[in-house]
């Protein structure tokens, strides 16, 4: 056999063929990566000295999957549909071929790689490894035969909560479930494929007994899969409106599963297409490089991050506690102080019950939180005994002036190399650095609440914030399992002024008449996972007051508070925290609250305003258009100007639909000479806080979009 191939390594154990998949980073199968798979198996197929083959991978991965850049930019179904067909009858070609496959399963198995596993005649999995169908999470469904072979390993039920949720299993869990033959340890995995290669080849195992597709006893009979597709489509209606794969995947099941296996791959081969030429897959895909990609801003490309292993917390509230979670989760050593010896246990008890969750769903055990904290963690109240630490967080009382207190002191207690980062939400990160002497060291890490949960960490530079700051401040964010979006400091920074902007129109709308319960109802439908006024009651009523005025004395005149706002802040009705805000939280569901009711109407009486119908749509497109200008206003003023990182961070930030792709890409769609229209409507109609951006106006003008056009 040829042994040299780019993405290849190919070696002879005896008389079986062993190919290692090596084409880093990921063990992509790219373009290349296919044809030389393709050519070393057939050639191992032809070759009369090869009597079994082996295939397993390097690093973490065994075969990570499909390059999916390569559908971004293809809008002809049947040219996807000419691909995958390729794809999946070559992979059929292994599954019917002469000689028995081993799949040595050494890491990630994933999409394309389980494929392909699935086409191997024996599949022996590394402990600890992952095997999924992930493809719903990009908008895709698997196109080489996984909804056919998968129910056929592990059965329907099992197989329909793979495929339509994405979510991996364990190489232990795939064992019990027949999706693999053995898990051996990382050690001894060749050796144990070797050993199963033998026993094909002197006939201990039956080659034409392990085809996939000759496994048919874990297949339901008509009435048991019209049952299950039937529950399964209702369960995906509840959990995954405004997606397309869920669907189609079920599709595949529906249409599928009969002893024609090669005729069923071909219809999902046809749905997949579907899929991938779906606006829907567009987005998902772009988010998902998008993430991929974040934090990888221009100003630091080539340098180097500082080492960070041991972090100081300041603060051991509901941040400070969430904070310590990722610290130990991620193997760093973690520092906490607070003011007194009480403050501390609170803060100890706070991070254990961060740990609640993983401990009831058996991830890790009491004995295993109580080991961490124990040889990771260590609590003081003393400042001097963060001397040695590499990083430290602040998130203590919302007061610059105890917040500098703090920085001064330290600054002459750590070593001048080490990273000053703050939590703060709403104070000027670069007035906070000017008490240092060096205030390029300090930089905003802003996490979003509960901080062990939500993924996005917005990154704040000051005006000083220096380079290599910055840069260990991205790489601490990606060693913490964190997505990083980069914005320069300003009121609200990113995430915070933006929601604002997204749902600050439901005031004014308010205060024209509409009703409130339908601004709920609007938003959700639009694919938000909460309305202006349930979100407003789980921030705090009184709190997004306070920044609402924090915004109209830095921004200016645009951002006068509206008099309706005022009016439900002198409520005294603050949200969840007091029981009642817009709903009350007093019985079983929450319900209008009618002190809030009364007010808002008192307010139109007094303002002779009658209720106004208005639709949905007119609704989405009033929110979205504040929202789109809002974007443009922070661009303008320098806050951030990648819109790919704007858009990042308000799915991960506020739960914006992913499958829209962003606020800004769902700009485009709609067309920016149509937002400029509908927000010169509005300035008409409610004033200078919907006045279009400068910005707004020159794209409706010139036709340009925020994404470059593909």
């Amino acid at each position: 056999m040829k042994k040299e191939y780019s993405t290849i390594r190919v070696t002879l154990e005896d008389s079986v063929a062993v190919l290692t998949i090596d084409n880093p980073p990921v063990n992509q199968m790219s373009a290349q990566m296919g044809q030389d798979f393709r050519e070393a198996v057939t050639e191992a197929f032809s070759d009369e000295t090869v009597n079994a083959i082996v295939v397993t991978g390097t690093g973490k991965n065994f075969i990570a999957g499909a390059d999916i850049t390569q559908l971004q930019t293809i809008k002809d179904r049947n040219e996807v549909f000419q691909i995958a067909l390729t794809a999946a009858r070559f992979l059929n070609g292994i599954e019917v071929g002469p000689k028995p496959v081993i799949a040595a399963i050494n890491g990630n198995c994933l999409g394309g790689g389980l494929e392909t596993a699935m086409v191997c005649h024996y599949r022996i999995a590394a402990q600890g490894v992952n095997l999924g169908q992930p493809e719903v999470q990009i908008g895709l469904i698997p196109g080489a035969g996984g909804t056919q072979r998968l129910p056929r390993l592990i059965g329907l039920p099992n197989a329909l909560e793979m495929i339509t949720t994405g979510k991996p299993i364990k190489a232990d869990k795939a064992f019990m479930q027949g999706l693999v033959d053995e898990v051996a340890p990382h050690d001894q995995l060749l050796e144990k494929a070797l050993e199963a290669a033998r026993s094909f080849i002197s006939g201990k195992l039956t080659l034409s007994l392990r085809v996939t597709r000759n496994i048919n006893d874990r297949l339901p009979s008509a009435a048991e899969k019209t049952a299950m597709v039937n529950y399964a489509r209702y369960t995906a209606m509840q959990k995954a409106k405004g997606y397309v794969a869920p669907f189609k995947a079920i599709d595949a099941f529906e249409q599928g599963l009969s002893f024609d296996i090669e005729a069923d791959i071909e219809k999902e081969v046809g749905l997949f297409a579907d899929c991938a030429i779906s606006e829907v897959a567009k987005n998902l895909i772009a988010v998902f490089l998008n993430t991929r990609a974040a934090g990888k801003v221009p100003r630091i490309k080539g340098l180097k991050p500082a080492k960070i292993t041991k972090v100081a917390m300041l603060g051991g509230g509901v941040m400070g506690s969430g904070i310590i979670n990722l610290l130990l989760k991620a193997g760093l050593e973690g520092v906490l102080w607070d003011i007194n010896d009480e403050a501390i246990q609170k803060g100890v008890a706070a991070v254990r019950k961060t740990f609640a969750y993983p401990i009831k769903k058996k991830k890790m055990t009491r004995k295993d939180l109580d080991g961490m904290i124990d040889t990771r963690l260590t609590t003081t109240t003393a400042l001097e005994d963060l001397k040695d630490v590499d990083l430290v967080i602040e998130a203590v009382l919302e007061d610059m002036d105890v917040k500098q207190g703090i920085w001064k002191k330290l600054e002459d207690i750590c070593r001048p190399d080490v990273v000053f980062a703050t939590n703060t939400s709403a104070l000027p990160i670069t007035e906070m650095a000017t008490i240092l002497t060096d205030p390029a060291r300090m930089i905003g890490l802003h996490f979003f609440n509960p901080a062990d949960r939500m993924p996005l960490l917005e990154i704040i530079c000051a005006k000083k914030t220096s380079d290599q700051t910055l840069t260990t401040s991205v790489a601490f964010g990606r060693t913490i399992k964190k997505i990083p979006i980069v914005v320069n400091d300003g009121p609200g920074f990113y995430v915070s002024r933006q929601l604002g902007g997204l749902f600050g129109g439901a005031v004014f709308l308010s205060a024209d008449g509409v009703d409130g319960s339908l601004l709920e109802e609007a938003m959700m439908d639009y694919g938000m996972p909460m309305g202006p006024a349930t979100l407003a009651d789980l921030t705090g009523i009184d709190i997004n007051y306070h920044v609402n005025k924090t915004f109209e004395k830095r921004l200016g005149e645009r951002y006068t508070v509206h008099p309706l706002t005022k009016v439900i802040y002198n409520t005294g009705c603050y949200g969840r925290k007091t029981g009642a805000g817009y709903f009350d939280y007093s019985g079983e569901k929450p319900v209008p609250n009618p002190k809030v009711v009364e007010a808002v109407q008192g307010y139109l009486k007094e303002k002779g305003v009658a209720p106004r119908k208005m639709s949905k749509q007119e609704i989405i497109d009033a929110m979205l258009a504040l929202g789109i200008n809002e974007a443009a206003l922070m661009m303008e003023e320098g806050i951030c100007d990648r819109v790919q990182d704007m858009d990042l961070a308000m799915i991960y930030g506020t739960g914006f639909p992913p499958y829209r792709g962003g606020l800004l890409r769902y700009a485009d769609k709609w067309g920016l000479k149509n937002v400029h229209e509908k927000l010169q409507a509005m300035e008409k109609q409610y004033g200078l806080r919907f006045k279009p951006a400068k910005m707004i106006r020159e794209m409706a003008e010139s036709g340009k979009t925020f994404y470059l056009k593909v």
